[in-house]
Formats: C-alpha cells, sequence, structure tokens
C-alpha cells in the first residue's frame, strides 16, 4: 500500500487525539515484559474484547505473542513516571519492575497498584496493523479502584489529566 499523506502532518494529527494510558505486561519463562500503550480500547461489551496495539519489532511483541495471556493497568495521573518508565525502549529487560508496585493477576500478568483499573486477557486474534500488530483480547477478569478517580491522560505528547465538567453524559440524559 503507497501513502501520499504526509507523515509530519500524519503524526501531528494523532497527537491532537487525547487518550487514556495504559501499561501491557505479560511474563514469559518467569521474565516480565511490559510495555506502555496508548493505542488502546474497549472492543465488545458482550463478549468483553479490548485490543492493544504493539509495534513489531518490541521485545513485548514477541513476548505477548508467545505466551498469549496479558494484563493491562489503566494509570492513575501520579503514574507519568512509571508511565515514561516503560515506554523507553532503551530500559533493560531485567528487573524493569523493580520498584514499580505491583501484584500478580490469575494469569501470572504484573498488575500495576498505581492503576485505576485492571483487566486481564487471553489474546483472541491478531491482526496486521502495518508497522503494528493489533492484538484482540478476550477479557478474563477486571478489577477497579474505586478510591481513586484522576487518570492520566496522554495529548501531543504531554501528560495530563482531566478537568471535571459539570456536563456529562448523566447530565444531558437527565435534562432530556
Amino acid at each position: 500500500m503507497t501513502t501520499s499523506v504526509d507523515q509530519r502532518a500524519f503524526r501531528d494529527a494523532l497527537g491532537r487525539f487525547a487518550s487514556g494510558v495504559t501499561v501491557v505486561t505479560t511474563v514469559v519463562d518467569g521474565v516480565d515484559h511490559a510495555m506502555t500503550a496508548s493505542a488502546f480500547c474497549s472492543v465488545s461489551l458482550e463478549p468483553p474484547m479490548v485490543l492493544v496495539c504493539s509495534h513489531r519489532t518490541s521485545r513485548f511483541h514477541d513476548a505477548v505473542l508467545t505466551t498469549g495471556t496479558w494484563g493491562v493497568s489503566i494509570l492513575t495521573e501520579e503514574a507519568r513516571d512509571v508511565s515514561a518508565w516503560f515506554a523507553d525502549r532503551g530500559r533493560p529487560l531485567e528487573d524493569q519492575l523493580a520498584g514499580v508496585p505491583f501484584h500478580r493477576g490469575v494469569n501470572g500478568a504484573a498488575l500495576l497498584d498505581d492503576a485505576l483499573a485492571w483487566l486481564e486477557c487471553t489474546t483472541h486474534a491478531v491482526h496486521d496493523g502495518g508497522d503494528h500488530s493489533v492484538i484482540m483480547g478476550a477479557v478474563t477478569g477486571a478489577a477497579v479502584r474505586d478510591a481513586v478517580d484522576d487518570p492520566l491522560l496522554y495529548y501531543r505528547s504531554h501528560y495530563g489529566t482531566i478537568v471535571r465538567s459539570p456536563l456529562s453524559e448523566k447530565t444531558i440524559q437527565e435534562k432530556a
């Protein structure tokens, strides 16, 4: 497929889409693999499914395809440093979770404690996404942390959080 889209314009346009920030994890032969991902979204409520995109040349890509199981930690605004750490492609593989509080999910993947919510997934399908793979997961477990409600957001290569508006889906429905 050839394209005439200017790459800088394409990246700049995508940068204007604010997204939440996740860390996706798996474990292969006792070695944890993790990556920061903003290319994550829900796919289906019934059955519960999500997707994440992983660059084909990343260590995480091969690891998650090998295991077929993974965890997703939806980060809080306090997790900026953790997000930056797992986004650094040059970090060492060994002990990359040292100093990062986490617990293990049922499937063995690390779930970061500094998260709003956690999902555990089994790979349902993998699709070609150019230089990435689109990994669709069947959600096998989900949990939320009610005590914290400030998500970490990513917009134009910067971290941020939300400013709540008095208008919401619920208040608009109440007016109707």
